[in-house]
């Protein structure tokens, strides 16, 4: 049977306008447990503080895993575009949310277990931290059938590439949860488990916003009359979603690791040097953000590229995407450069913190570069759900990030570690890139 070509061309303005504005988006992700942790800073009680703030943590954490519902969604979405299926894509997110839903219930389910494990991995120091700690916990923890709902939605736009969209979902969670967190915490005087009230009307009220947006943009279209349970339960279907949702989830909790490593290594130098590393990891985590934007308009048009059986728009986005990647890798570069110091100066008063982080700014910020090409690949192989690249590509680069750490941290000190995060970055970005062209002919065959 002779494949079904559709041809179309990616730009420079194709490209920026999905990066764009899914950088702002993914800036405001981790602003839900900041706000929490700023309004309840406000009370000016420690205790409440260092609850808040290992809740926040353990969710970072335990949401993580389920990530692979938004790369997945939006990669498979996307090749559904291409292909100009009848659904275009439906039965995609039908089955994504399906699987939120039920992993949502299931964190309810054993989230008795999940506190036990919260209070030994974090260990609070007193039982006034480990008291507003179970507080947000049991309060927050059922908005997480939500979270996952939204972390499919998303999936299904940008895998659209309706960047705008998510942007504004995105948004729309963080100043509803502003504005109810601050009603719950002081007018309400809710406390701790009025911060996490705020987080959870928010997540459902996203939730609620991006089912009526994704509705409006389906009904009348023939894509929901294009569905059934016959195709929702198709084997087929089903085992390659199973499959990309278990290397994604891989990929996840192995980038985790690699950071909690890190930032290990580092707590063993003394806390001056885990305060100043805690500063600048935000300032990495700043520039990811921003790199991810460019990494998402990759992961659409690779998608849609390998479901229209295109190689040239694939060349041509995964190129572009580098090339924008770069350019904004140069001007954060820069800009941490002339800014870092303020920043620093801004974030803490201990002289001697200054003095460590301003030692290490440069090194730090080299992320700039060396996190590029690792970023824009991972977009890549998502786009074309080349999920055992991405599952054994980010272990040999982990591999490589230990055996360098323990070598270089011996040779040149924190300087050395710093180098291994990059020594990370590099090899997993040129195992992605490698990677990808070994199977670029096979992917339009």
């Amino acid at each position: 049977m002779e494949k079904t070509v559709r041809p179309f061309s990616v730009g420079h303005r194709d490209i920026l306008a999905i990066a764009l504005p899914a950088s702002v988006a993914f800036i405001t992700v981790p602003l839900v447990g900041i706000v929490d942790i700023a309004i309840i800073g406000r009370l000016g009680s420690a205790a409440l503080l260092g609850g808040i703030e290992l809740g926040a943590v353990s969710f970072s954490l335990l949401f993580a895993m389920a990530y692979f519902l938004r790369l997945g969604t939006a990669g498979l979405v996307a090749q559904s575009i291409g292909a100009d299926t009848p659904d275009g894509g439906l039965s995609h997110l039908v089955r994504a949310a399906l699987i939120g839903v039920g992993f949502g219930m299931l964190i309810l389910l054993f989230s008795p277990l999940i506190q036990m494990a919260g209070l030994a991995l974090f260990a609070p120091p007193t039982q006034a931290v480990r008291d507003a700690y179970l507080t947000y916990l049991e309060v927050r923890i059922w908005s997480a059938p939500f979270v996952l709902l939204n972390f499919a939605f998303l999936g299904w736009f940008y895998g659209r590439g309706a960047a705008k969209t998510g942007m504004m979902v995105q948004i729309f969670l963080n100043l509803i949860n502003i504005g109810f967190s601050i009603w719950f915490v002081y007018a309400m005087n809710w406390g701790v488990a009025g911060a996490a009230a705020g987080t959870l009307v928010a997540e459902i009220l996203a939730a609620m916003a991006a089912m009526a947006i994704i509705f409006l943009q389906t009904a009348g279209k023939g894509k929901a009359r294009a569905l059934n349970l016959k195709q929702l339960l198709e084997t087929k279907a089903l085992w390659r979603l199973f499959d990309l949702s278990r290397d994604l989830m891989i990929r996840s909790l192995v980038l985790s690791g690699c950071f909690a490593f890190f930032s290990a290594q580092m707590s063993r130098t003394g806390e001056i040097t885990l305060a100043s590393s805690a500063i600048l990891l935000n300032f990495m985590m700043v520039t990811a953000f921003f790199l991810d934007g460019q990494a998402q308009a990759a992961e659409f048009y690779c998608g849609k590229a390998v479901g229209a059986k295109y190689k040239p728009a694939f060349i041509q986005s995964w190129h572009l995407a580098a090339f924008w990647g770069l350019g904004v890798g140069l001007t954060l570069f820069i800009f941490w450069l002339v800014a870092g110091p303020f920043l620093i100066d801004f974030l803490t008063t201990n002289p001697e913190v200054r003095a460590a982080a301003r030692e290490h700014l440069f090194v730090a910020s080299l992320i700039s570069f060396t996190g590029v090409l690792a970023f824009v690949m991972d977009g890549v192989t998502t786009g074309a759900t080349l999920n055992v690249l991405v599952r054994h590509g980010m272990i040999a680069s982990t591999v490589i990030f230990v055996i360098a750490a323990f070598i270089l941290e011996e040779i040149l000190g924190l300087t050395g570690l710093w180098i291994s995060l990059h020594v990370f970055l590099i090899a997993r970005g040129i195992i992605f890139w490698f990677g990808v062209k070994s199977r670029l002919n096979s992917l339009f065959d």
